[in-house]
């Protein structure tokens, strides 16, 4: 989860503008902040993206994917379900082998069998998107510090139990929320960000 993991409450960057805090520690991260975090994901493709990096960042920085998703994105097909899905035990040797990606054989197999589970769930006339939306709380007030964003909740926990239940592998309700954060189910930019609006009505 991003805004816990990088402390810090609003901070004024060179440009003037109020963010919250971990936005100020690194490019790549104000880049995110600014462009994506919070943003509401719908397409299933990004959604799945979205699911893998974060669970291929448990036990490390997000500092670490962001600057490999790159890499990760030309490793894994650009994250299209459908390639993705197709995958074989050459393609985890090749996973596994490629250093400039998180080479744990577990997260890869899960990423593999995440993109079987989002397929399984659109021949049953579903998708990833609506599994993943109707998990949306339906308020979520503003928090003020980065101590009054939680680690997990109730609705994530709820999401990871579904996920889990329609074959999706490496998601709890940590993972879950970081999930919802990133796209945009919850908005925890902090009150006063100036991002948090333009994610609000994005």
């Amino acid at each position: 989860m991003i805004g816990p993991a990088v402390s810090g409450d609003l901070h004024i960057g060179p440009d003037g503008v109020l963010r919250c805090g971990w936005a100020s520690s690194a490019p790549e991260y104000l880049r995110y902040h600014d462009e994506e975090w919070g943003r509401p994901v719908r397409d299933e493709d990004a959604l799945y993206e979205r699911l893998c990096l974060e669970g291929f960042q448990s036990g490390l920085a997000w500092i670490t994917i962001l600057r490999k998703r790159e890499a990760f994105r030309d490793a894994f097909a650009g994250f299209r379900v459908e390639r993705v899905a197709s995958f074989g035990e050459r393609d985890v040797a090749r996973l596994l082998a490629d250093a400039r990606i998180v080479r744990h054989r577990g997260k890869v197999e899960a990423a593999i069998a995440n993109a079987r589970a989002a397929l399984a769930l659109r021949a049953a006339g579903g998708s990833l998107a609506e599994l993943v939306w109707s998990h949306a709380p339906a308020a979520h007030p503003a928090p003020r510090t980065p101590g009054d964003v939680p680690a997990s909740t109730p609705a994530s926990a709820a999401l990871a139990r579904t996920l889990r239940g329609h074959g999706f592998r490496f998601v709890g309700p940590t993972t879950a929320y970081a999930l919802m954060q990133a796209c945009g189910l919850v908005n925890d930019h902090l009150a006063g960000c100036a991002v948090r609006a333009a994610a609000a009505g994005a």
